[in-house]
Order: C-alpha cells, then sequence, then structure tokens
C-alpha cells in the first residue's frame, strides 16, 4: 500500500512520486496532532467494514488536533481517505497505519494480532499483508467466521464521536472570545449592551443587601441564579408519578351569559338569580374573586331562601374573565364605575348591598369609596386588603405573612415587584388543561374543615366549573392585573370610610365664623351598616386583616367565627347562610307585592334617615 508524502513546507500540489512508509504516516499523524480526525476515520471504517467489536484500536494514545488547520492537513485528510478507499479490507487499512507488528486492543490484553509484510519490486509497487490472531494455545486465522458489530455499539461509537467534536467546537468559541477581548470597553458586545445591564444592575441593587459584607455581589447572585434554575426544574419533575394528586381535565362550555353594554364599549357578563327585578326587598351585587367567575355568588345558596327573604342577586364577571370582555388599563375606580354601570342597566333602582368574598372584596372597598350614595351596606366573607398595607402594625403585617406559604409569598413578592414574572407561574398552575386541588392550584395552606370541605363531591363540581369558566379566554393577562390591583397602591386608604364630622375651616372667613358660630360640619366616610365574617381558622386571609379592620373601621360589625375556615362557613352551609341574611335584613318579608312598592320606598328613606340619625 503506498500513497505520496504531503508536502508541508510549499503550496505546490501533492505528488506521488515518493512512498510514505506505515511508520511515517503514523509519525506524521502524531506531529499534526489528528486525533480527532483518526478517531472519526477509524469509526467510519468500522461502519463500513463491520470490525468486529473486540478488535476496535486504541487510538486515545494519539494527541488532540490543534486550533488552527491549515490546507497541508486537510490535503493529507484527503489523501488518507483515498488510500482506505483504495484497499480491500480492513486489515490492509490496519496494517498501513501501524508500526508496532503487535497490536493490544481493548477486548482482551492478552489477545495480540501479529502480521507479517513481503513486498514484491516490480513495476508497480504491492504490498500484501497476512493477520494472524493468537490468544493463549488458540490460533485463528484472518479467514476465520468473524462477528459483525451490534447495532447498540455502533451507535455508542456515534455519539462518542459527537461529544467529541462538541468538546472542539466548544474550545474554539473559548479561544474566540479570549483573543477578541468580549468583555472589554471597547468591544461590540459591552457597547451595545453595556446600558442596558447597567440601568438593570442599578434596579436591583437593593437586593445586595441580604448578601453577607464579605461576598462579591456578581459571584453570590450568579449562584443564586444558578440554584434557582436548578429547583425550578427539580419541583417540575415528580420523582413519585404514582403518588400524583388527583387532576380534572379542563373543559369548554357554550356561550350562554346575559351581557350589557358599558360606555367604554366593552362587554360584560352578568347572572341574575333569586327574586325577579321590581319584586326584590333587596338586591345583592357580588363581585367574584381570585380564579372565579359570575357563577360563584353564594355557592350553595337555595332558591327558596334568596325567595323567603325577597333578595335578588346579581353577580358578574370582572374584565377579561369569563364572558366579559378584557380591560387593560382598569383600576380600582373604573372596577367600582363598572359596577355602578352593571346596576343602572339592570334596573337597580333602590341603593343596594355589596357582597364579597376574600380578594374580590377588594372592589367592594372600591364601591364604598367612589360610588357610597348607591350603596345600601357592605356583606363581606373573610375580605382581603393589601398585604402592604402601610398603616398596618409590624404585629398585624408579621401575623398575616407568617399563615401563608413560602410560595403564596413569593407570587405576592413578583405582583409587587415583577409582575410580568408571573406569566410563567400562572400558565403552569391554572391554565393548562388539567387542574389540580385548589390548595394546590392557588399555594393555600387550608384548616381542617376547609380541608373536610374541599373534598365533598359538591364542592368539586362547582368549583371545576368555575374554574372552566373564569379561564373561558385562556389568557394570563386578567389574572396579573388582579393581582397587581390587590398589592398596589389603591388609590384611598380603608380609613377614609371611617365615619367622622368635617368641618370647612379653610380660608379665613371659614376660620372667622367658626371662632364665633358652629362651623359647618358634614359627615364624611361610608354611612352605611358593614358587615365582616370572619374565620379564625382561616390560612388564606388570616384574622390578623379582620383586626386591622376593626382598628380602623370601629363601626364595622365583625362576625367572628371560632373553628371555620376560609370555606367552611360561606360554601354550601344552608344554616350559615339564614345566619348571615338574618343579620343583614332581620325577619325574613318575603318579597315585594305590588301593593306595597309605595310604602316599601317610604320605609326605605327612614330607614336611611335612621341609620345617619345614628351615626351622628
Amino acid at each position: 500500500m503506498t500513497f505520496s508524502r504531503p508536502n508541508f513546507s510549499s503550496s505546490e500540489p501533492l505528488s506521488s512520486s515518493e512512498p510514505l512508509s506505515s511508520s511515517e504516516l503514523l509519525g506524521n499523524a502524531k506531529h499534526l496532532q489528528l486525533r480527532a480526525s483518526l478517531h472519526l476515520f477509524f469509526r467510519t471504517l468500522q461502519l463500513r467494514a463491520s470490525l468486529p467489536p473486540h478488535l476496535q484500536l486504541q487510538l486515545r494514545v494519539l494527541p488532540l488536533p490543534p486550533r488552527k488547520r491549515v490546507s497541508n492537513e486537510i490535503h493529507f485528510l484527503r489523501q488518507l481517505f483515498r488510500v482506505s478507499m483504495a484497499t480491500s479490507s480492513w486489515s490492509e487499512e490496519l496494517a498501513s497505519l501501524v508500526e508496532d507488528p503487535v497490536l493490544h486492543y481493548a477486548a482482551d490484553p492478552n489477545q495480540t494480532i501479529s502480521y507479517t509484510t513481503t513486498t514484491t519490486t516490480t513495476t508497480t509497487r504491492r504490498t500484501t499483508t497476512s493477520f494472524e490472531v493468537s490468544s493463549g494455545d488458540d490460533s485463528l486465522s484472518s479467514s476465520s467466521e468473524e462477528r459483525t458489530e451490534s447495532l447498540k455499539d455502533q451507535a455508542v461509537g456515534f455519539m462518542m464521536a459527537c461529544c467529541e467534536i462538541v468538546m472542539e467546537l466548544g474550545r474554539g468559541c473559548r479561544d474566540i472570545i479570549l483573543q477578541q477581548n468580549l468583555v472589554n470597553e471597547d468591544s461590540y458586545v459591552v457597547k451595545k449592551l453595556g446600558g442596558t445591564c447597567a440601568k438593570v444592575s442599578k434596579r436591583l441593587s437593593f437586593l445586595n443587601e441580604f448578601l453577607p459584607e464579605d461576598r462579591d455581589p456578581l459571584q453570590a447572585w450568579s449562584v443564586v441564579f444558578t440554584v434557582f434554575i436548578l429547583a425550578l426544574a427539580a419541583i417540575s419533575v415528580d420523582p413519585n408519578p404514582d403518588t400524583l394528586t388527583k387532576v380534572v381535565k379542563v373543559a369548554m362550555h357554550p356561550l350562554n351569559a346575559s351581557r350589557i353594554l358599558l360606555p367604554d364599549g366593552r362587554y360584560m357578563a352578568y347572572h341574575d338569580q333569586g327574586v325577579p327585578a321590581g319584586r326584590d326587598r333587596y338586591t345583592l351585587v357580588a363581585p367574584h374573586s381570585f380564579l372565579s367567575s359570575r357563577l360563584a355568588g353564594i355557592p350553595g345558596i337555595k332558591a327558596s331562601l334568596l325567595e323567603e327573604y325577597g333578595i335578588r342577586m346579581v353577580t358578574y364577571d370582572l374584565p377579561g374573565f369569563g364572558e366579559s370582555d378584557p380591560h387593560h388599563t382598569r383600576n380600582l375606580y373604573s372596577s367600582a364605575m363598572d359596577m355602578l354601570h352593571l346596576a343602572n342597566a339592570v334596573n337597580v333602582s333602590a341603593n343596594f348591598w355589596v357582597l364579597c368574598h376574600s380578594s374580590g372584596c377588594i372592589h367592594a372597598w372600591a364601591s364604598l369609596r367612589y360610588i357610597p350614595e348607591r350603596i345600601a351596606g357592605a356583606a363581606m366573607l373573610a375580605p382581603m386588603i393589601n398585604p402592604y398595607e402601610p398603616h398596618m402594625l409590624k404585629d398585624e403585617m408579621r401575623r398575616t405573612w407568617d399563615k401563608w406559604l413560602q410560595r403564596r409569598r413569593f407570587m405576592y413578592s413578583l405582583a409587587h415587584r415583577f409582575p410580568k414574572l408571573l406569566t410563567f407561574f400562572y400558565r403552569k398552575s391554572f391554565l393548562p388543561e388539567n387542574h389540580e386541588r385548589i390548595d394546590k392550584l392557588l399555594s393555600f395552606s387550608l384548616g381542617k374543615k376547609d380541608e373536610i370541605m374541599i373534598e365533598e363531591p359538591a364542592f368539586e363540581e362547582f368549583w371545576q366549573r368555575d374554574v372552566e369558566e373564569s379561564v373561558r379566554q385562556g389568557k394570563v393577562e386578567p389574572f396579573i392585573e388582579e393581582a397587581v390591583l390587590l398589592v398596589s397602591k389603591w388609590g384611598f386608604d380603608i380609613e377614609e370610610l371611617h365615619v367622622q364630622k368635617k368641618c370647612q375651616t379653610r380660608g379665613i372667613l371659614l376660620w372667622l365664623k367658626s371662632m364665633y358660630s358652629q362651623a359647618e360640619c358634614e359627615l364624611a366616610g361610608f354611612l352605611g351598616p358593614i358587615h365582616i365574617w370572619q374565620g379564625l381558622d382561616d390560612r388564606v386571609v388570616p384574622p390578623s386583616m379582620s383586626e386591622y379592620i376593626e382598628r380602623v373601621l370601629p363601626e364595622a360589625v365583625i362576625h367572628k367565627l371560632p373553628n371555620e375556615g376560609h370555606y367552611s362557613y360561606f360554601f354550601f352551609c344552608d344554616e350559615c347562610h339564614r345566619q348571615m341574611f338574618s343579620s343583614l335584613f332581620g325577619t325574613p318579608q318575603g318579597p315585594v307585592e305590588p301593593q306595597e312598592e309605595t310604602a316599601f320606598e317610604e320605609n326605605k328613606e327612614d330607614v336611611l334617615q335612621e341609620s345617619v340619625s345614628n351615626m351622628e
């Protein structure tokens, strides 16, 4: 076997006049550091000629290839490939590349292969090689039966070769980065991204306060970020698939809600139940809580109980929930205006009561602040307030946050500082096609009665249907907007609802008038009744929040419920519903009869005047 020696000192084409021996070939391979190239070459030969797996050559003794390839090396590899294609078997290829007459293989250290070479000189030079394999006392000829390489061995060899290519690519990229000095001030990358990185670093500099003083912030936060990514990957994989909680597939239902057109062109979906309009003695308007819809209202309320007290209840979908159109620039003032437009559109002529549960109460607080002239009173169950309320005492703040799970605290922190990051968590939790239990879905820690409640079939059926309606539009933005409304500045304080006298003393004339006569004073705040029901075992809205409300609104009536949780008193409890209506409306009087309408309107005015005089 012969081929010409490549000329490394000039750019002349390769000549076929000078033969190259096997020892020189191996030396040139070492000189050129073609370990990876030869490795891939032999792998190709094995796949083509079915080299037996126990005769795989150990090429790891050859050095690594250089970083820079020259054109002579390319010519050399092309010549090596032509020679390999011209040989008749893998044994001749192997003999042409090896200098040592005894080769050792990875299959068996005691097994050797010897070969002899005879050369006949004529007009053309030929080389004939024969192999003899010896192991112990047994001798096998090269013509004996050869075992073919399995597909697994071929795949493993291919993957090893690919890994080496990737490693070499990584080393090359590293060398390019070091040579180009990409982190210098004059580099293209720093010029383009330096300003943005500086702004982000300045905005996040407050986080350095949580680091020890002897730690480099860059290194410390790199470690924290890496651990955070690994933690997310870990919690995304369940190591025990057999212990998964029960999940329910989300179903889509046909559109069936009644809708009204708002002044800004949006449509709002609502649900009307109880006594029809015109015969209602009391009207309840109920905004729903987070991850809920107009179908909530009072879960499990009996139609007969509403009829007995003459109650009409109107529930509606918040913007972007259920069948209501989204409103991306909404705030609590616009929420109160939506409630007012709804009441006018569905013919609620008299003042109405606002009913809320949990986080839906932020919209009730807004209605008490912005449209108090249309609100007869408020019924709140486990009302939520801003967890970052600046007027809360340190003890109240501490007892509030201590009741929540770490994941829930993390969600509130994201909503307060980085609301856009909630997109990832919300899409993963409650927007997929399958839903888990409510406590897993919203990161709740439930009390004993709540744990029993959520396992009841009636609650599971209601919860599943309510969530399906809530996520009907499949968009995460309305949920982020709702979370941001809760934790951001509301535009008012709950203390402003406290009933108090305000006298006009601004200006010199008014001040002089107040010195010699009684100043013109008027009552400020919400004049109607406020009833709050708070479970003392509630771990979703801790009792410390109602204690804060009781401190700033002493006129509010707080109904403290021992051993009750977040859902156990409000959901599917007939006796609890009757007690609530009895506290709000007294003795049941049924719907308004036609002949009673005139007297009923007069009675409403007398009751309102009496409540105002009592406040004074």
